[in-house]
């Protein structure tokens, strides 16, 4: 697990986020989830667009560009969307509902992906 924290203002916005590595977890991501705290997440390296085709839990999106810079922010994306993309993405962060909400993040921001281990 990862803390995410905002670059550009210093802040940690969320405690529990992971990079998807590996084909099965970037493939399952969130499905088997019911619901997703707004503090935890995953991040796809390398991706431009999700789906939430059998999805339970309604998520927040990020799009970030190679630097980690947000490109969008897509909050309450529903179950069963077949495609949620942004052009020029390089990745995006799942999050729990709530999220954008709570983190004021704004397009320009930039994000990194933390270790919490101490």
């Amino acid at each position: 697990m990862g803390l995410l924290r905002n670059r550009s203002t210093g802040g940690v916005l969320a405690g529990r986020v992971r990079f998807a590595r590996g084909f099965f977890e970037r493939y399952v991501g969130l499905l088997p989830r019911a619901t997703v705290a707004p503090d935890e997440g995953l991040w796809f390296e390398g991706a431009h667009a999700v789906h939430t085709l059998g999805m339970r839990a309604v998520v927040d999106v990020v799009f970030v560009d190679g630097d980690g810079r947000v490109l969008r922010c897509q909050p309450a994306v529903r179950p069963w969307r077949a495609h949620v993309s942004c052009a020029g993405a390089a990745g995006v962060v799942e999050m729990g509902a709530g999220f954008l909400s709570a983190a004021q993040l704004n397009v320009g921001d930039v994000l990194a992906l933390e270790s919490s281990d101490v």
